[in-house]
């Protein structure tokens, strides 16, 4: 009986060190440099943007232009944060950001500690297009609608204006321990379509692939959509959750705004995407972003501030935040 009791006691034991060692060699192995710190989620820190605060990091721009009157409520995605920002940091006046609670909270990840009154809100694209289209903000910083955000506004009879203020490059990254620098277009699509599903194929060290995509409705799943044209995006290998990531964003947003040394944007057709190489055209996937609003919004400030954001002031204000000129 006692024998027994040892038998079944050390067959346990061989059972869960096989199963131990079987989930090393399939798993935790390949998950020891799979790259996938490339896709954790980053959020923007709102705090270090905040108008009229000596601390933050938004340009200081003279211009000749104080508004007065209705101050329209801006709006925009996490990328634009700067840019809107630096509106308000310089044309507005100062006590138009207001927090709930009196003070700004850094646990403001999506705009939730943004007062009612205050004249800049963060809601990001999805929610910031139907702010917009509600009428509870009055311009919107954003890139180009998707076809879900385009019929919510038909559907409420809401046409909105699409004003180009500045250009981005649409970038893919990956961790930055992953030997890849660069791709083409084409085999990026590839690898979207479930076509290319191991590294080995495109030059890199021998592991699955990990294509991640974004919330449908965001601005960059929207221009990822653009890209991929007419060839959808495919399932998923099983195993690419164990493999190497690779995502896509707003150039800016990772450069300038995550600032993470545990990526890299890739050069696309040789090319990397850096200011230079959109000014010049020579980046193959560049996308404008726009200031939107309604067409039927009568706040006489609306004119003024586009205007002025297609001025040289404005157009300068656009670039010293990071971003490119649309001229």
């Amino acid at each position: 009986m006692k024998r027994r009791q040892i038998l079944t006691l050390v067959s346990a034991v061989l059972f869960f060190a096989l199963f131990n060692v079987s989930m090393y060699f399939v798993l935790t192995r390949r998950l020891s440099n799979n790259f996938s710190s490339a896709t954790q989620a980053q959020m923007v820190d709102v705090g270090s943007y905040l108008p009229h605060n000596e601390a933050s990091d938004l340009p200081d721009i003279d211009t000749g232009l104080m508004l007065e009157g209705e101050l329209p409520v801006l709006d925009g995605a996490a990328a634009l944060v700067p840019v809107y920002a630096a509106v308000i940091d310089t044309v507005y006046p100062e006590g138009c950001v207001t927090f709930e609670g009196g003070e700004f909270s850094s646990d403001n990840y999506y705009g939730e500690n943004f007062a009612p009154d205050s004249k800049m809100q963060y809601r990001n694209t999805v929610r910031g297009y139907q702010a917009v289209v509600d009428g509870t903000a009055d311009i919107l910083f954003c890139a180009a609608p998707s076809e879900d955000q385009k019929a919510y506004a038909e559907d409420r009879d809401v046409e909105l204006v699409y004003v180009p203020v500045g250009r981005e490059a649409f970038v893919f990254f990956v961790n930055s321990n992953n030997p890849v620098t660069g791709l083409t277009t084409a085999q990026v699509r590839d690898i979207y379509a479930g076509k290319i599903t191991d590294w080995s194929e495109v030059g890199g060290a021998r592991r699955a692939i990990n294509p991640v995509t974004r919330l449908e409705g965001s601005g960059s799943q929207t221009a990822m959509n653009a890209f991929m044209g007419d060839v959808p995006i495919g399932p998923k290998s099983p195993f690419a959750i164990t493999g190497g990531a690779i995502g896509f964003s707003f150039r800016y947003y990772m450069d300038g705004i995550v600032e993470n040394d545990g990526v890299r944007m890739l050069e696309l057709n040789g090319v990397y995407p850096d200011a230079d190489n959109i000014r010049s055209g020579d980046y193959p996937i560049i996308a404008e972003f726009y200031a939107i609003y309604r067409a039927d919004n009568d706040n006489p400030n609306i004119p003024v501030v586009i205007d002025w954001l297609l001025s040289d002031d404005g157009q300068r204000l656009i670039e010293e935040c990071g971003y490119v000129s649309v001229r």
